[in-house]
């Protein structure tokens, strides 16, 4: 079964089969990441806007690199650059960027819904890469790509999330995308982060448990996604870094308390310390910087599916050798 998207705003709305063929297109794309010479010439003549209104390093950086890595040219806005600061309006300067005749919108904006009232706006594929507190959507898949790759499959996995979930895009989209293969979660922080209602975000069903005690939530955890900490936070009443790190950090003990081979996540950056040791985070159950190769793969899937769409044909990085390996070879044989 071959899927189409106009645009890749939420992963709430998509099947459980959607997202398995997403995830399925970006596993070549996995292949590319491992030469030594990585462009391919699907998206050739093609351009991806890059809009980032609140500042970002990994997933600007990633999408830069996908774009890059399939033959597409990217104009990039920042938010320290941002018109926006001038006065101008969200939707102006969408249209303004859309004047240029780009091929792709790929946005992240600190509001709620922003990438949707753009989506709105354009005819040509708008990517969410963040907004708010709503959801993460690449992030989701990335997560649920590294997933599949360590435990083999994505099926009624006992999934933890440490941290300021109440705040968290990620852990949204985590829910939204695991909860479809029948996951269950357990969501773990200081109680003004984890607030009860988060028990009935997940689709339709999914087990969602809120618990206030790291122990109890690492109890039989396949997987544990622990959330980068924002230091502002701790200026919250009744919660200082000392606290958190006493209650809530995970830490080597802790670790014991998990199976034997649970699988460690973070969207990163890391707050080294806080939310997790040095030890934990770079030992052998941590996926993290898999994460980042992965989300480079992810990302060139969904500008694939959305600039061009699965034909039914080869998948781009099975038809041949990246365009340089390529040519490199052919000069090799004159």
């Amino acid at each position: 079964m071959t899927y189409r998207f106009r645009d890749l705003l939420a992963l709430e709305p998509l099947s459980r089969d959607e997202l398995t063929f997403i995830l399925d297109q970006a596993k070549p794309f996995q292949e590319i990441q491992k030469h030594p010479l990585k462009k391919l010439a699907t998206l050739r003549g093609k351009t991806v806007v890059l809009a980032f209104f609140e500042n970002s390093t990994r997933t600007r950086l990633s999408f830069g690199t996908a774009a890059s890595r399939l033959g597409a040219d990217t104009m990039n806005l920042q938010a320290e650059a941002s018109s926006l600061k001038k006065g101008e309006t969200l939707l102006d300067t969408a249209n303004n960027l859309n004047a240029m005749k780009p091929d792709c919108f790929v946005m992240r904006h600190s509001s709620s819904g922003a990438a949707d009232f753009i989506a709105r706006h354009l005819e040509i594929p708008v990517v969410n890469a963040g907004d708010g507190t709503h959801e993460h959507p690449s992030q989701g898949l990335l997560d649920a790509l590294t997933i599949r790759d360590r435990i083999g499959s994505l099926a009624n996995l006992n999934v933890t999330i440490l941290g300021d979930i109440a705040h968290s895009r990620v852990a949204r989209s985590n829910i939204h995308l695991l909860g479809k293969f029948g996951c269950k979660f357990t969501l773990c922080g200081p109680a003004m982060w984890v607030p009860r209602e988060l028990e009935k975000i997940g689709p339709p069903g999914t087990p969602i448990r809120c618990v206030y005690r790291v122990e109890e939530a690492l109890e039989d955890a396949d997987v544990i996604i622990v959330l980068r900490v924002q230091t502002e936070r701790f200026d919250e009443p009744s919660l200082s870094k000392s606290d958190y790190i006493l209650l809530y950090q995970l830490n080597q003990e802790r670790m014991r308390l998990a199976k034997k081979d649970a699988l460690i996540l973070h969207p990163g950056p890391i707050n080294r310390g806080t939310e997790i040791t040095p030890e934990v985070a770079d030992g052998p159950q941590s996926a993290v910087l898999e994460q980042v190769t992965n989300g480079v793969s992810v990302r060139m899937a969904i500008l694939y599916l959305l600039m061009i769409g699965a034909t039914g044909g080869p998948h781009p990085a099975l038809e041949g050798k990246p365009q340089s390996a390529a040519k490199e070879s052919a000069n090799a044989s004159d």
